[in-house]
């Protein structure tokens, strides 16, 4: 990837809106965001609206409404199903009055639990290859130059098929924030479809309209791993799974609903 000038942090804030700069911009159209930023951006809402001391986000289901534009973007919260064991707490993103994007999030209570000895798997991908993917720089700055990729195989610009690379935010989702684990491995799932295509990009489009993130355990580190697979069939409709690792192991599984046409 050619070296650009990239803004301080995907988005600023500015009152009681989150305004993208061009880092949130995403591939499908240069005029609308990438999934990744308003995941990260939801992630945040629900792991800090009404925090409970010992309880974390098990689950992040992410409904993407409509094309997200370049325009600031308000966020709201509401506890659904308060409780010390388990809470349902839903957020959603406005572009002025237009509610774009909406996420419900799974909140379980933590309790320390003695494991049988070799239950607990630490295993994980290999590290990759640091690198420059093989983009063409004839989109304008957009989120791929807002992460590091470390591609094992497949993914983003290489050969059409599984995939599996590891993704660090070279930038803050919010400018002064230090994003948290939670906020990066929402960033990076919705890179799944992207670093898994067996259709190639230079004749299909696979849009996802929801991500799914189901956590086994709460991530840790800068770099989230992804090993992505895409299901695609001849009726237009496709799914996106993955797996997914931080530095220690895997903590869980991302799934995306795929919308699939012909360029």
């Amino acid at each position: 990837m050619t070296a650009v000038s990239i803004p301080d942090a995907v988005y600023h804030r500015e009152g009681d809106t989150l305004v993208p700069t061009e880092l949130a911009r995403g591939p499908w159209s240069p005029d609308a965001q990438h999934g990744g930023p308003p995941a990260a951006l939801l992630a945040r809402a629900a792991e800090t609206f009404q925090r409970v001391d010992g309880a974390r986000v098990a689950r992040l289901t992410i409904e993407l409404l409509r094309p997200v534009p370049l325009v600031p973007l308000r966020v709201a919260a509401r506890m659904v199903r308060p409780g010390r064991k388990v809470q349902l707490v839903e957020a959603s993103l406005f572009a002025d009055d237009l509610e774009v994007v909406r996420a419900t999030a799974l909140r379980l209570r933590e309790q320390p639990l003695a494991m049988p000895e070799g239950i607990l798997d630490p295993s994980r991908p290999e590290d990759g290859t640091t690198g420059d993917v093989a983009f063409e720089r004839d989109w304008p700055v957009n989120f791929a130059d807002a992460v590091e990729f470390r591609t094992v195989r497949g993914g983003p610009g290489g050969e059409p098929g599984p995939g599996t690379c590891w993704i660090r935010l070279r930038v803050p989702i919010v400018a002064g924030e230090e994003p948290t684990p939670l906020q990066r491995l929402a960033a990076a799932a919705d890179f799944g479809n992207g670093i898994s295509s067996p259709l190639g990009w230079e004749r299909y489009t696979f849009v996802n309209p929801d991500l799914t993130i189901a956590l086994h355990r709460a991530p840790a580190g800068e770099w989230i791993g992804l090993e992505s697979r895409t299901w695609p069939d001849a009726d237009g409709i496709g799914v996106a799974d993955t797996a997914l690792y931080d530095e220690r192991g895997r903590v869980g599984r991302s799934v995306q609903t795929l919308l699939l046409d012909a360029r």
